[in-house]
């Protein structure tokens, strides 16, 4: 497995205002450092430790206490799939789906709002539309039903 194969490319991407949607729950200060497919982002916090923000779920959690400690975790602790997403976007792959400058593989229907993290609930979306339409669906407080998975 290639790691950069299943991660964005920081080119051209405005990443500041991108994730300024995302503050909270990322802390003001970090440092970018890695993008899944997914979009969910791995920063660097002050202390050096890594926080991944869960982009479907509207969470951000540390995970690793530094990078060495994230790569090792991704290659010794089995967390490659989960993080990076591996199986649902080999997935989305072979259902022919292909992303172009500046996209990710964004949700039809958010988790929050009962959707699967599936191919068929995936489709190549632009970041800002992805980025923005999540936080705004992950910070509404009035969401009153949602459908039972």
């Amino acid at each position: 497995m290639n790691i950069t194969d299943y991660l964005l490319t920081s080119t051209g991407t405005e990443w500041p205002k991108l994730l300024a949607y995302w503050v909270p729950p990322l802390p003001a200060r970090f440092t970018l450092w890695l993008v899944n497919l997914l979009g969910d982002a791995f920063v660097i916090a002050s202390d050096h430790s890594i926080l991944r923000l869960d982009v479907g779920s509207g969470t951000c959690a540390p995970v690793a206490r530094n990078r060495e400690h994230f790569a090792q975790l991704l290659d010794d602790g089995g967390r490659a799939n989960d993080w990076l997403r591996l199986r649902l976007v080999d997935e989305c792959r072979r259902a022919g789906m292909q992303l172009g400058p500046l996209e990710c593989f964004g949700f039809r229907i958010p988790p929050t709002l009962g959707g699967t993290y599936e191919a068929s609930n995936l489709v190549p979306t632009h970041l800002a539309v992805h980025y923005s339409y999540q936080a705004y669906i992950c910070k509404q407080r009035d969401v009153y039903w949602i459908p039972p998975r």
